[in-house]
């Protein structure tokens, strides 16, 4: 790796966690804004300062209202770091942070704390590049690194109100209970009860197209429906789609992700298989739609959206789906790359059917997306 890779890499994790302080100040930053800020800085520079922010306005802010925030925390991040990231030469025998020992086992005996701090900075900037890295490029390590990563995902069950109550601080008040409360006070006014409409959490269906087109993103889409399924409360049902339905729900029930993925792997007949959304999504809504898992759930379709059917078909069911379900997300793992175009005919078809279209790509796409779900 050259000396110039390494400056921009070193930059690049700088910038993404100026990005993430910008998010976390208010402004809805996401990946595909993250994606914009980097390659705007790439072609200013960063030895403007006033075309880095202009950049930032550009890319990271969605509205007047975010501005502000934005240039708070631009200057307060960048005066505590004495300015932005500077392309300089490396000086002789330095260490760089990709030639860093990997174990902490592996430093010289007079490296002493100062080494420590090294490694460990070296493993977080590591980690937070791991998670914005395509998953179908990388290679078997980061894989097994990736894997580990997935038990940190934040996952909470969307949650939806019944038609029962409970009791509550404030909102609607409880006339049976308050007068309940006050007989047994023999007739003396007491506290007014109040109540609530109840909530419990609302069903999510997840739909992993495992076509040949969709072979590189597989592993990974499965291991976020494992950490799906086993959230708290979480009521989730999965199923595989591409020359035939299959239900998956029972397989991923293992709590060890090795041992459901393996599981799952067994039961799927199709996998690199054609892909037959249309027919799939019939077979899946006559038999689980309007009176069964579907219906008012959130649907989550995870396909590139390659059809090799009738794209009619398709939109029909989409259609139906949209109809039957609370929500429906369409997650297309090339959505977040770079110069992206819907111009699949599957894609074209299904997008005026679906509530959100969102990347699906990466560690950090997959954390939007649970965030979505949650919302819902």
């Amino acid at each position: 790796m050259t000396t110039a890779t390494n400056m921009r890499h070193d930059a690049d994790e700088v910038l993404l966690a100026f990005a993430r302080a910008v998010r976390a100040a208010g402004v809805p930053v996401t990946h595909d804004r993250s994606a914009s800020f980097l390659e705007a800085t790439a072609l200013v520079g960063l030895g403007d300062v006033a075309a880095v922010r202009t950049a930032g306005h550009a890319t990271l802010c969605a509205g007047p209202d975010d501005l502000h925030r934005f240039d708070q925390v631009f200057e307060a991040f960048f005066d505590a770091r004495s300015g932005l990231p500077r392309t300089r030469p490396a000086t002789p025998g330095a260490t760089s942070t990709a030639t860093l020992p990997e174990a902490e086992g592996e430093q010289d005996g007079d490296g002493g704390a100062a080494d420590d701090d090294a490694v460990v900075r070296a493993r977080a900037s590591a980690e937070e590049v791991l998670r914005h890295r395509d998953v179908a490029g990388l290679t078997p390590a980061e894989k097994a690194r990736l894997a580990a990563m997935f038990a940190g995902l934040r996952v909470r069950a969307p949650q939806r109100r019944t038609s029962r109550h409970r009791h509550w601080h404030r909102g609607q008040v409880d006339a049976r209970a308050t007068v309940r409360s006050s007989l047994r006070r023999l007739g003396e006014p007491g506290e007014i009860v109040h109540r609530r409409r109840a909530t419990r959490p609302r069903r999510v269906v997840l739909l992993v197209d495992v076509s040949g087109s969709m072979s590189g993103y597989a592993d990974a889409l499965l291991r976020l429906a494992h950490r799906l399924s086993h959230a708290p409360g979480a009521r989730v049902e999965t199923f595989t789609v591409g020359t035939r339905l299959t239900h998956l729900t029972r397989a991923l029930s293992t709590r060890d992700p090795e041992r459901a993925l393996v599981a799952a792997g067994e039961a799927v007949p199709d996998w690199s298989g054609g892909t037959r959304l249309g027919e799939t999504l019939k077979v899946f809504l006559d038999r689980w739609g309007r009176r069964g898992t579907a219906r008012g759930a959130v649907v989550v379709v995870f396909s590139d959206g390659w059809e090799r059917g009738d794209p009619s078909l398709l939109a029909e069911q989409v259609a139906r789906l949209h109809r039957v379900a609370h929500r429906l997300v369409w997650v297309n793992p090339h959505r977040g790359k770079a110069g992206y175009e819907p111009l699949q005919s599957g894609i074209v078809a299904v997008l005026p059917h679906v509530d959100d279209f969102l990347a699906g790509h990466s560690l950090a796409t997959f954390a939007e997306l649970c965030e979505v779900i949650e919302r819902a």
